[in-house]
């Protein structure tokens, strides 16, 4: 990171992402079938510029041509065996170098998907009563979309789809208040094929309406240089402060998750340059490459663009995709601060420098070389705030980026590169339309049994007998029985939503989370926007929760660290992520967007979660104007917990006990005479 340029290496940040993210582990094509997939990845992606800026098809209609195009494209680029990266040459049994089977797959695919459509006009006399052949295309989608999730995140989803059809067919054998009649083959694919409430449902509406056409817009911006902008950008901001690199790191990560979406592809792109600069200045390698998974996390909940998990919010809430990313603001801001304090502390303990002029681009020249390359973010931006749909806003940005592009002298691209981008950006929605998919099959038993009312029961019980158990050692009344009931109901949900999200993408995750535990704490009074926002916080922090923490992965093999103590830091230095998504369930309105939002909540929530989050970063890092007691540690780890209560009492408290801690150096004894300056 020197001097005026600030360039990332593009091709070794795919080759990394590659490495770790199964979603974008493609094979080898030979040249007739690499032709065959751009040809067809390419017309998928123009099919949704296209319906995005003047139309979109008949809703059944639109669902299956996307994923036509998508399951059949997944048989064609991803291999059917884990690790499998031979180029094979063309014969008999592998036409263009493609198994035989995988073609037989993609043709299955195709019919499949498409029969619904074309049976359409009739649909509405079979639903219930469906023709045996109807059984028998449902069913042979059901088994390529099987394959195809497997093939593109692996075994884990499959698994819980497989297993949540078992129990919809063998519901009369399940335990307890789980029992159910059950339901035969027939009616099970009648459910999940020919309705609404499965395969054809929610999920894939969203990815093929809103996700598609935001991923492009990613891969685009980055193309025209809007990516290296930020990079930039945030390095001429924040690299002059103590420990600069890491400073640069969660700034970058920050405003790349605004056009990213992807924790790992946000890690590997900023985290090429923040990584090795954070190791030159002193950082050690685990916490260089902690900082960089913690800051990347932040990707998907940082607005504009938040992820697959936020387009499928405004359907599931029916509200504007504004709301949303008003909703947002606030809590990203908590995440990021919180990774920044901790990076900040960790640079005053070691004495690390920040970069120097020779070092650091200048901010005036970075925005008078590159300032065309923000046009298409703030025209989305500008659509999206008027309160026009996210598809269109899509249209008018994806146009933005071709037009800068093609004019822009600094870094123009050529139809070639836009070709490309395009290809590009369809091979990277591919993983979560397959996974959109399936989860409609999960959705779909879930409606058809009502296990979601079952799960709340067992849930808000097992709840209330631990709140029951534990009310008894709060001193001083603190918490009534139903604070307890509610808060044992969240740390439930959370650490199933970190378990399924070490083996399930995002996405699905938010989608099979939200779809059991919002009627839970519907039943405990928690607003749907809050209860939402929960879920889409603890599924993403599995990204960086061991043992599979997948960004921490990446991020290590860029930093040469032990994978494992580096998710550990990163686990650590998202805390903030971990804390926040309590305090909007007992204080709402620092979403903003609720029902009864209250300004003095809100005021009061936003300063107990900036103290408390301080206080918890200085406890872990252990510093805060100065290297801390033992007992120091402990006591700003308590305040901190107060801090983010939503009691004014508490919070009281909680500043009483941080404050002296703060102020001791000034007023009694300092220990900054035990430092030793690594560098």
């Amino acid at each position: 990171m020197a001097g005026q340029e600030v360039a990332f290496d593009e091709a070794k940040a795919r080759e990394l992402e590659e490495k770790f993210d199964s979603e974008v582990r493609f094979r080898p094509l030979g040249p007739t079938a690499a032709w065959i997939a751009a040809i067809a990845l390419f017309s998928l992606s123009l099919f949704h510029y296209y319906t995005a800026g003047f139309g979109l098809l008949r809703e059944v209609t639109h669902r299956g041509v996307h994923m036509a195009f998508v399951l059949g494209l997944i048989f064609l680029v991803f291999s059917g065996k884990r690790g499998d990266d031979k180029l094979y040459v063309p014969s008999l049994w592998r036409p263009a170098g493609i198994p035989l089977y995988d073609w037989a797959l993609m043709a299955a695919a195709f019919v499949s998907t498409l029969y619904v459509p074309y049976i359409f006009a009739d649909l509405a006399f079979r639903v219930g009563n469906p023709l045996p052949v109807d059984v028998v295309m449902g069913t042979l989608l059901i088994v390529v979309l099987l394959e195809a999730t497997r093939r593109s995140m692996g075994w884990p989803l499959p698994v819980i789809a497989i297993l949540i059809m078992a129990y919809g067919l063998f519901g009369r054998y399940a335990p307890g208040v789980l029992v159910h009649p059950g339901a035969s083959w027939t009616s099970l694919v009648n459910h999940l094929y020919l309705t609404s409430q499965g395969i054809y449902g929610l999920p894939v509406g969203v990815v093929a309406t809103y996700v598609f056409h935001f991923v492009l817009f990613g891969v685009l911006a980055t193309r025209m240089g809007l990516g290296q902008l930020f990079i930039d950008a945030a390095t001429s901001v924040a690299g002059r402060f103590s420990g600069g690199p890491a400073k640069v790191s969660v700034v970058a990560s920050a405003l790349m998750g605004s056009i990213s979406g992807s924790s790992i592809a946000n890690a590997v792109t900023t985290g090429s340059l923040t990584i090795p600069a954070m190791v030159r200045i002193g950082y050690p390698r685990h916490f260089a490459a902690a900082v960089e998974a913690a800051a990347s996390t932040g990707g998907q909940i940082t607005p504009p663009i938040m992820g697959a998990a936020a387009f499928l919010m405004i359907e599931f809430l029916a509200i504007p995709y504004t709301h949303v990313m008003i909703a947002a603001l606030v809590p990203a801001f908590m995440h990021f601060f919180g990774v920044l304090m901790q990076v900040h502390f960790e640079a005053k303990r070691q004495g690390l420098r920040g970069l120097t002029k020779e070092e650091m681009p200048k901010i005036w020249l970075v925005l008078k070389r590159d300032w065309p390359t923000l046009f298409p973010l703030f025209i989305l931006v500008g659509i999206l705030m008027n309160g026009y749909t996210p598809y269109l806003a899509a249209f008018w940005g994806i146009t933005a980026c071709i037009v800068i592009g093609l004019i822009n002298p600094r870094n123009r691209l050529k139809p070639a590169d836009i070709f490309e981008a395009f290809v590009t950006g369809a091979k990277y929605a591919l993983a979560v339309g397959a996974a959109a998919a399936t989860v409609g099959i999960v959705i779909g038993v879930v409606t058809l049994t009502g296990v979601s009312f079952k799960v709340a029961y067992i849930v808000t019980s097992t709840a209330a007998n631990w709140a029951g158990a534990v009310e008894a050692f709060i001193p001083f009344g603190l918490m009534t029985t139903a604070t307890l009931t509610l808060l044992m109901t969240l740390i439930l949900a959370g650490a199933v939503c970190i378990i399924m999200g070490t083996g399930v993408p995002t996405t699905a995750n938010y989608l099979i989370m939200v779809t059991v535990t919002a009627p839970i704490l519907g039943l405990l009074g928690v607003e749907p926007l809050v209860a939402h926002f929960f879920v889409f916080y603890y599924g993403i922090l599995a990204d960086i929760t061991p043992p599979v923490a997948l960004c921490a992965y990446a991020t290590a093999g860029i930093a040469g660290a032990n994978p494992f103590k580096a998710g550990n830091t990163a686990f650590r230095l998202g805390m903030g992520k971990v804390l926040v998504p309590f305090v909007f369930v007992f204080s709402p309105s620092l979403l903003i967007m609720v029902q009864d939002f209250s300004l003095n909540e809100f005021l009061l929530a936003t300063y107990g979660c900036v103290l408390g989050i301080t206080a918890l970063s200085a406890a872990f890092s252990d510093y805060l104007t100065d290297r801390l007691f033992w007992w120091e540690r402990v006591v700003l780890a308590f305040a901190a917990i107060l801090l983010v209560a939503p009691e004014l009492n508490t919070t009281i408290i909680g500043t009483v006990l941080f404050v002296p801690i703060a102020l001791r150096p000034f007023l009694w004894k300092r220990r900054d005479a035990q430092l030793t300056p690594t560098s």
